[in-house]
């Protein structure tokens, strides 16, 4: 990488890799170390003293020393305009080192252990399955009887007295337009009644902090209340690919990753709040759910209505969280299902094979499942890993390195895979997950990984 003038940029200086090869040598006469370094994190691969006492500030003092190592090129990559990079060092006996520094790219997403990559993405755009799932349309579902515009807006003037002007009609009409669809009855009341709450300057602050435990959450901006479709949710083919949406005949809300009809309109501990349009089979139209920051899909009902949630009466949601029920996503691992037999069924959509005792599997059992669109398997479970070419609508495949190299050399990876990624449990060589992800890349004309190696 250089910045126009043939110069290298420091990022790709030995001076300022220089403290952490010093730090990653840690008084090894020679070693093989890999990491990541990011903007605002880091990791370096290495084992640190345990957290608990007398360990503590041993610990501590390695964190630091990190951070001062890393500091150099966290500036450089500020400087480089560079999210984060990967690298991998080897440190000979005498000092010297090479240092391996790998460039992702448009097609591979961001890795989440050290060194390696994350998905690779062979479709530009693509998205997984769930992600591209629209609601079921819900003809028959109606408002709680407990919805109440009138009875939500007496209680809100008696529990903030004194709030001040809220919103206008044509403020609501206006939001409603940039939605794409008019603000539900009892969302309008409510910024009719303390939209003052959710505009800038101390008085709207003051009334902000009133109203949240009346509303259990922080109002959002009446222009920054929006639709939380599966686009809000961006989520990498790692985890999107091993999600389901999952929506039982008595579930009060759809298992989908995002909704046209999720309304956001407050926060909470980081999640969000939202009036739901498109609830499921058993649920009220403009019930309110919570989506939970920590988890890539579903939802989860809190109240039946805007009504309910202000007088302190929340739902209650009877079936299982989305995605954790079989058949839809299987597990075969010592923990899990015995064997791939045990999880074949119609409705498959995401098996992973993971460890567990015995002999490595046939996956002759999965042929001619329609649904099946996903396959993770651990390095040394596949007893042929030529079969996954007969499972014929895999959408994403995550493999050990030597399962992806008899798929290479024979051609036969499926031409149906939209993204893909290579296995790392067992800690193979970076290197040579990276060439694995070059070779993918390569296979579908998309741009492969780039490399700078520095010598010193």
């Amino acid at each position: 990488m250089t910045d126009g003038t043939s110069r290298p940029l420091a990022l790709e200086a030995l001076a300022t890799w220089e403290p952490v090869l010093r730090i990653l040598r840690d008084g090894s006469s020679s070693a093989r170390r890999s990491g990541h370094v990011a903007r605002h994190s880091w990791s370096l691969g290495l084992r640190r003293p345990p957290l608990p006492r007398p360990g503590r500030a041993a610990r501590s003092e390695r964190i630091r020393a990190e951070a001062e190592a890393v500091e150099p090129v966290r500036g450089a990559l500020a400087e480089a305009g560079v999210d984060g990079v990967s690298f991998v060092a080897d440190l000979a006996e005498n000092g010297s080192a090479v240092l391996h520094l790998l460039w992702p790219g448009p097609g591979v997403e961001y890795g989440t252990t050290g060194a390696y990559p994350g998905a690779v993405v062979l479709v530009e755009g693509a998205l997984p399955e769930p992600w591209r799932r629209l609601p079921d349309p819900v003809p028959g579902a109606v408002a709680a009887p407990s919805a109440s515009p009138v009875a939500l807006e007496r209680m809100l003037r008696e529990r903030l007295p004194g709030v001040g002007a809220g919103t206008t009609e044509s403020e609501v009409a206006a939001a409603g337009a940039r939605l794409g669809r008019p603000l539900p009855a009892e969302l309008a009341v409510l910024y009719r009644v303390i939209g003052a709450a959710a505009r800038d300057g101390d008085t709207a602050r003051r009334v902000a902090e009133r109203a949240a435990p009346v509303l259990g959450c922080a109002l959002l901006p009446l222009d920054a209340v929006y639709v939380a479709d599966a686009a809000a949710r961006e989520v990498g083919w790692e985890w999107g690919a091993t999600a389901a949406v999952v929506t039982g005949p008595g579930a009060r809300v759809q298992g989908l990753a995002g909704s046209p009809g999720w309304i956001v309109f407050g926060e909470a501990d980081g999640d969000q709040l939202a009036v739901d349009l498109t609830p499921g089979p058993r649920g009220h139209l403009g019930q309110i759910v919570r989506l939970d920051h920590e988890q890539v899909i579903g939802a989860e009902l809190v109240a039946d209505s805007l009504t309910d949630l202000v007088a302190g009466r929340r739902g209650e949601e009877t079936e299982v969280r989305p995605g954790e029920r079989s058949p839809v996503v299987a597990r075969v691992n010592a923990k899990g299902l015995p064997h791939v037999e045990a999880a074949a069924d119609p409705a498959l959509e995401v098996l992973t094979i993971g460890v567990r005792d015995g002999a490595p599997m046939s996956l002759a059992a999965l042929v001619g499942l329609p649904r099946l669109r996903t396959l993770t398997a651990y390095p040394g479970t596949l007893a042929d890993p030529l079969e996954v070419g007969q499972l014929t609508g895999l959408e994403f495949l995550r493999l050990g390195v030597e399962e992806w190299r008899v798929l290479l050399d024979a051609g036969a990876v499926p031409p149906t895979l939209a993204a893909a990624a290579v296995e790392t449990h067992g800690a193979p060589d970076p290197l040579a997950v990276a060439a694995l992800t070059d070779a993918l890349l390569t296979l579908r004309g998309r741009p492969p990984v780039r490399r700078t190696v520095i010598e010193g």
